[in-house]
């Protein structure tokens, strides 16, 4: 049936392929980047929701901060420079030294004091650098990266050097990472992907045309994926940067497994090559594709944004590689039946020896697995989180020497955000600027500290004594009202922006100042908020949403396996050996120190929904051999001639793939390539070693079953048999058979003694 469908619709098929190709490729580059960093913080959290808060009351404020040394800069070129960028569409005001000291002065700030104050800011002690703050507008947030293009080309404009400016801030990061996690960035990277798929395809295919039409459709259900994505309004991100890569193996390795029963048809003689190897490949392609998206969709539970979205379009590229893989792949054998499927391997597989190895040596390989889990337990505990965006700029990174510069002359860009609450309190300014002046002195006074600013920094140490002075003053405080940002609420709400030093940041350093500022101001009515409390929530939610979601594939898919296999045992023995190899991986990560970011934090449930796929190749060849009434190691040895070369080939390909991107600059690219790599070769130990090797220990139930069976016959049954059989016809010859011996038991009676004179 199968084989009458396509012959009559292939072409239509692939004709349609051709037609749709360029069209889901115009839409898949019209998908627009997003990397703002607060998409990467925790949904649905207090931390985020103070934040959001906090947003509301003082507005959401982007500041692109330019850091100039003094050696370089003219006599009122940084004024100038302000000067300039304030007229740009994208920037709503411009804060320079001279312009804040100029403030403090008028509210009677002492001139050496004023510019003392804003070491640590814009100034530092030695004086070789300055710095100027641009807050964007609202037009400036909605193009980042063309507001940053305009203020380089001002900077160059006012003939400043480069190699004098530095120039960083959330604005210029984000665009940077758009750059770099981008779809056009990562087509070098995708292509070099391409090129070793394809090499390994024709060496395993030994048949260019099908392997380049192959990979042809897995193009389509690349580009088919990303239309989907952008029809759905979705954004691309730098985690979504590897979707193509994971969609193509997807599609690769289902296609190696369909090819592979199709050639072994041929071999046999099947009439119907194309039927048989479409229902040996659509049970476990459709069971396997089923846990790769259980384990996506396990993504979901993470509060991180891009983790969630990753996990829904990347399940969405799971059903379209099926769709690919099994729809396609026969259509393109209906145009190139003469495949010969051979192992590219150099040194072939001998898996009917691998299996008697396996079986003799079963006992300790299980014993050596254990050793290993028990060692890299230690490693795992080690483990630790880094949502860092500074981390995913390569380390040659103009942008990121900028940023170095800055904070080693001027300040950090990321701040603790403070807020004074004074709702419900019936205190007067003054009253309210003394509090959040001793606050601000408290908080000044913490190890790790390297500036506080808030509105009480305008104010001189003493407050003028005459009423009318002091009148004065605070109409002249209240005229600033709404430019800085640092009261809100009709002066309920103050704000206190905290800078913490470079090496406390180092290790964790920045939650280590929050909790000594937080216990030292615990009796004021104060709470705290910021990029950096954000990222250390993300940091946690890393290690929980890991685990949750890990958990939540895990038991999603070990209830398909239950389903499916319909034994309890056989599902446990079906799922250690894909847990165990990432197990390995990630206990490997923290020997190594390596950091856990959020595109890692995905390898486990991705890599867990994609090692099972062979699994159920396995587990189906198994299962039938064990109903033919095969022992355990007999059906293991089946197994693995049957499926041990499509499975070894496909994840040779698949790993070999994932490879390619960890020769991305672009560092979570980079790890989540060599992370998923190398749990895929790690699979194979899984599927290959431990898995067999836990087969091979269950005792030999389908013998001792039928031994039952016929043990338990009635013998008055058997000897009916027997006659039937004596005196069948068809029979030419007579044939001696062998009554078993009846079960004798209390009560039982002997059973007649049959003439045997006949067979003489």
């Amino acid at each position: 049936m199968i084989s009458t469908l396509y012959a009559r619709y292939y072409k239509h098929l692939l004709w349609f392929v051709a037609l749709t190709l360029p069209l889901f490729w115009y839409q898949a580059e019209s998908i627009k980047s997003n990397n703002d960093i607060e998409t990467w913080m925790p949904r649905d959290t207090g931390v985020r929701q103070i934040y959001e808060q906090f947003k509301l009351d003082f507005g959401a404020e982007e500041v692109i901060l330019v850091g100039v040394e003094t050696s370089a800069l003219k006599t009122d070129a940084l004024e100038a420079l302000a000067g300039r960028l304030e007229r740009l569409p994208g920037i709503r005001s411009c804060w320079t030294p001279h312009r804040l000291a100029f403030r403090m002065e008028a509210l009677g700030v002492a001139p050496e004091e004023a510019h003392r104050r804003l070491e640590g800011l814009l100034t530092n002690s030695e004086k070789d650098m300055v710095g100027l703050f641009a807050v964007l507008s609202e037009v400036g947030t909605k193009d980042r990266a063309g507001t940053v293009a305009q203020v380089r080309e001002v900077i160059e404009y006012c003939q400043l050097d480069s190699a004098h400016v530095a120039l960083t801030g959330a604005p210029v990061i984000v665009t940077e990472l758009d750059h770099l996690g981008n779809a056009k960035s990562g087509r070098k990277f995708f292509a070099i992907t391409l090129a070793i798929c394809l090499g390994l395809l024709y060496f395993s295919l030994r048949h260019l045309s099908l392997s380049l039409g192959i990979l042809g459709v897995t193009l389509w259900g690349i580009f088919l994926t990303q239309s989907i994505i952008a029809w759905c309004g979705g954004e691309m991100n730098f985690i979504l940067g590897s979707l193509s890569v994971l969609v193509m193996i997807f599609t690769l390795s289902i296609a190696v497994h369909f090819v592979s029963y199709y050639a072994d048809a041929i071999k046999a003689g099947e009439k119907q090559p194309l039927d048989h190897a479409f229902r040996a490949s659509f049970n476990p392609c459709f069971l396997s594709t089923l846990t790769t998206l259980l384990g996506l969709i396990s993504l979901n539970v993470s509060s991180i944004l891009p983790v969630a979205q990753f996990g829904y379009a990347a399940a969405t590229g799971a059903v379209v590689a099926m769709v690919v893989g099994l729809g396609l792949t026969p259509a393109l054998l209906m145009v190139w039946p003469d495949c010969a499927v051979k192992s590219f391997r150099i040194h072939h597989v001998d898996f009917s020896w691998w299996a008697g190895f396996v079986n003799r040596h079963r006992h300790g390989i299980l014993a050596a697995g254990a050793v290993m889990l028990c060692v890299t337990m230690l490693g795992i505990l080690r483990l630790r989180p880094d949502v860092d965006p500074v981390d995913f700029l390569p380390r040659d990174s103009q942008v990121l020497v900028d940023l170095g510069r800055v904070e080693k002359g001027l300040t950090n860009v990321d701040s603790i955000e403070a807020v004074v609450d004074f709702s419900g309190r019936d205190l007067t300014f003054v009253d309210q600027l003394q509090m959040v002046r001793e606050i601000e002195k408290i908080i000044r006074q913490q190890p790790g500290v390297r500036h506080v600013l808030s509105l009480g920094t305008f104010f001189p140490d003493e407050l003028p004594d005459g009423p009318l002075a002091t009148a004065r003053l605070f109409s002249t405080a209240r005229s600033y009202q709404g430019e800085d940002g640092l009261i809100a609420n009709d002066q309920k709400l103050w704000r206190l922006s905290i800078r913490v030093q470079d090496d406390a940041r180092v290790g964790g350093g920045a939650d280590r100042v929050l909790h000594d500022i937080e216990q030292k101001t615990a009796g004021f009515p104060i709470h705290y908020t910021g990029m950096t409390p954000l990222l250390d929530s993300a940091q946690k939610e890393i290690f929980a949403g890991f685990w949750e979601s890990f958990t939540a594939a895990v038991l999603t898919i070990s209830l398909v396996m239950l389903i499916s296999l319909r034994s309890f045992v056989a599902t446990l023995i079906a799922m250690v050996p894909n847990i165990v190899p990432i197990w390995l991986v990630f206990g490997a990560v923290g020997f190594f120190g390596m950091p856990v970011d959020i595109g890692m934090m995905m390898t486990g449930s991705i890599s867990l929904g994609i090692s099972v796929d062979c699994t159920f190749h396995f587990m189906v060849q198994y299962n039938q051999s064990i109903k033919r009434g095969d022992s355990p190691a007999e059906a293991v040895r089946k197994a693995l001639e049957h499926s041990g070369e499509p499975m070894l080939d496909s994840t040779i390909i698949s790993s070999t793939g994932m490879l390619a991107l960890c020769l991305s600059s672009f560092a979570p690219t980079a790890r989540f390539g060599c992370l998923m790599s190398a749990q895929m070769v790690a699979s194979i130990l899984g599927e290959l070693v431990f898995l067999p090797a836990l087969l091979c220990c269950l005792p030999d139930n389908a013998t001792r079953k039928t031994k039952q069976e016929t043990q338990s016959e009635p013998a008055a049954d058997v000897e009916i048999k027997l006659l039937e059989e004596l005196s069948s016809p068809e029979d030419s010859e007579p044939q001696i058979h062998r009554l078993p011996a009846p079960h004798i038991g209390r009560g039982a009676k002997l059973p007649r003694r049959i003439d045997t004179s006949a067979l003489n």
